[in-house]
């Protein structure tokens, strides 16, 4: 019971840490804050490691009449994602002590902000330990909530707080999708017990409520077109903030799905060839929209949608060959996904923090602002390019081993003897080898409009960057970036106590042995790969280091003149490419065009964006018609008192018939 008794003592962990965290002074509320993380992260992280060894933790407490009995329990997948949560929180909470120097003046906000970053902490953790429906959606929305207020925590800005309230009215759509269902269930089955939903879904056609929950965990994943909030609040966010939410928090969504598939037993196989396709399209679109924008934040959430797709088809592999029962796809397919939720979380909280220290030092998210920032800011430069050659998929780094996973669960599903699946799997190949290119574009017109060239416009830059403690989660999120495109059999283990819960134990007893030689492997690979560039760069050190360094400009094509203005801009970079896929990536352009008649035309502003197509195609249209019919009854918000009274003086008369009519 040690286990259970370390859970429920993060409320209380939690509860101090609001109470505390306001009077601390500036300087210590980010250190309190890390304090009470790494608290509730030990508590919690102990009874995960050891459920991930093989032992569960299961607690059952009366809740009162309206919970009835709640359950606790901390199985492999909750282990899982508990330690992904952690590990990603601290780094966050470590991060965001350098980060919020800034804003140690606004007290008030700062302890809100901190009190609130140990609650969203304290709630994801509480979402992938209980297996009762009602308590789930209270730390769901406390969840919801938390990172609600750490979106708007420049609330000043308008725009901030559009992107904040866009995302809260949205999540909540979340809420009621899975309000319904669990209710739904409930009623049908007596209990609110997550174990129920097996014999839900056996005896009834469950397709209404699966939909449903997968509406509610999908808002929060960021499945296309359940998307729209997220390109507006990560931007918004604080750069830690970011990190969190898009490396753990959007993953609860994710838990909520897998969570809800373990009690799948039929139709299996239609269910996950429409998530495949799903996410495929998902995938394409995130990263074909994170290619053109010059938001580097913006980017990087487009590129959380893409690698929310690249989950979500390892998810719908783990189906099919469930449904098939062919226990090579489903072990590649879950074990895809579940290796990409954490890779994700790594190079993506590290690109977030990365993109929040060239924010704090040039006032600027555009990219086109920016170049030649590697002269500044060296060590960042390194990490960046590191985060991106992961998300990119490329050897020897941890994001390759999960896409090769992916691969290989899909060339497994080729070998099933069907003409439509073998349609739909050389699709996704082709699909998935797609958003691989497009994402390598995407990163290299990044890395090189920010921290290549010559800069843009000038911004008053401090000496030159040094290692300090704020580069201690780089190092870290690096580390295991690295450690895992190496040795990626050490994740094997607990991956197979998850895959043992996923798929029917028969077919399942040793998933060591379908996965353990193609990854040591594709480890042996990643070795040799940086041993050859070390040794091409020590090779390259020794001749040049006995030479002198030579600088001269770049050449100008016999031009005399050249000036930052003709370097390649991000959207020159992009700007073919945007055209190729101009039925999804529309440009909006503000520019006045040159007459004929101009000889000498005056200056010009030219002005272009990229607005996002759901939101821009179907959202705003069905919002403009709600909100032209709701101004139809804006004659009775008029202003008179009087009507306001006579307004409730009719509303208690119907009352009261309707109490008479009643009682007749």
């Amino acid at each position: 019971m040690a286990g259970e008794r370390m859970f429920l003592w993060t409320i209380i962990v939690s509860a101090i840490a609001i109470g505390v965290i306001p009077f601390l002074g500036p300087a210590k509320k980010s250190w309190g804050a890390l304090i009470f993380v790494l608290l509730n992260a030990i508590l919690t992280s102990i009874p995960a490691v050891q459920s991930l060894s093989g032992q569960s933790y299961n607690l059952t407490f009366y809740g009162g009449v309206v919970f009835g009995d709640v359950l606790i329990r901390i199985d492999p997948l909750s282990a899982w994602f508990i330690l992904i949560v952690n590990l990603t929180c601290i780094n966050g909470a470590l991060y965001g002590i350098s980060y919020m120097k800034a804003y140690e003046l606004q007290q008030k906000n700062s302890s809100l902000h901190w009190s609130v970053f140990v609650v969203l902490h304290t709630a994801m953790l509480w979402v992938c330990s209980l297996q009762h429906g009602l308590t789930f959606l209270i730390a769901w929305e406390i969840m919801t909530i938390s990172s609600f207020l750490l979106v708007i925590f420049e609330h000043a800005k308008i725009k901030t707080l559009k992107a904040g309230i866009n995302y809260l009215v949205q999540a909540h759509i979340g809420v009621v999708c899975l309000t319904i269902a669990f209710i739904w269930i409930a009623i049908s089955e007596g209990s609110y017990d997550f174990n129920v939903m097996s014999n839900f879904f056996n005896k009834t056609s469950s397709i209404w409520v699966f939909i449903l929950l997968f509406l509610g965990f999908g808002l929060k994943a960021g499945f296309i077109p359940l998307h729209t909030w997220l390109p507006h609040a990560h931007p918004a966010a604080p750069s830690h903030i970011s990190g969190v939410m898009s490396g753990v928090m959007v993953k609860m969504g994710i838990y909520g799905i897998i969570r809800t598939i373990t009690y799948l037993t039929t139709e299996l196989v239609l269910i996950g060839e429409i998530i495949l396709i799903l996410s495929l399209l998902t995938s394409l679109y995130g990263i074909l929209n994170a290619a053109i924008h010059r938001d580097f934040k913006r980017m990087l959430a487009f590129c959380t949608i893409e690698n929310i797709g690249i989950i979500g088809m390892g998810i719908g592999m783990g189906l099919i060959g469930k449904g098939l029962g062919k226990p090579e796809i489903m072990i590649f397919g879950f074990s895809a996904a579940l290796l990409h939720t954490l890779n994700h979380s790594l190079y993506k909280s590290l690109l977030f923090f990365a993109s929040g220290t060239i924010y704090q030092l040039t006032h600027t998210r555009n990219m086109e602002h920016l170049g030649g920032l590697i002269k500044v800011i060296p060590v960042t430069a390194f990490l960046f390019l590191i985060g991106s050659l992961s998300v990119a998929g490329l050897p020897p780094f941890n994001g390759f081993v999960s896409k090769f996973l992916l691969y290989s669960s899909l060339i497994e599903g080729i070998r099933v003897e069907s003409f439509q699946l073998n349609v739909i799997m050389i699709g996704c190949m082709v699909g998935l080898a797609m958003a691989g290119g497009i994402s390598i574009l995407t990163f290299t017109k990044s890395f090189g409009t920010i921290f290549l060239g010559s800069p843009r416009n000038h911004h008053k830059h401090s000496q030159q960057e040094v290692m300090s403690f704020s580069h201690i989660p780089f190092i870290v999120i690096t580390f295991l970036i690295i450690l895992i495109g190496i040795f990626p059999s050490f994740v094997l283990e607990p991956m197979q106590q998850i895959v043992n819960i996923l798929g029917p134990e028969p077919t399942v007893s040793h998933p060591d042995f379908v996965m353990n030689p193609l990854l040591s492997k594709v480890g042996i690979a990643s070795f040799i790969l940086i041993l050859l560039v070390g040794l091409v760069f020590f090779i390259r050190t020794k001749i040049a280091g006995s030479k002198p360094a030579i600088h001269s400009p770049t050449w100008g094509c016999g031009y005399g003149v050249p000036n930052y203005r003709m370097q390649y801009t991000g959207k020159s970079f992009s700007k073919s490419f945007s055209k190729l896929f101009s039925f999804i990536t529309r440009e909006q352009k503000k520019y006045t065009e040159i007459e004929r008649h101009e000889i000498f035309p005056a200056s010009r502003h030219y002005q272009s964006n990229y607005p996002e197509y759901f939101e821009n195609t179907i959202i705003d249209k069905v919002l403009n018609q709600i909100f032209h019919f709701m101004n139809r009854f804006s004659f009775i918000h008029n202003g008179l008192v009087q009507r306001y009274i006579l307004y409730g003086f009719l509303f208690m008369m119907l009352l009261l018939m309707a109490t008479l009519f009643n009682r007749l």
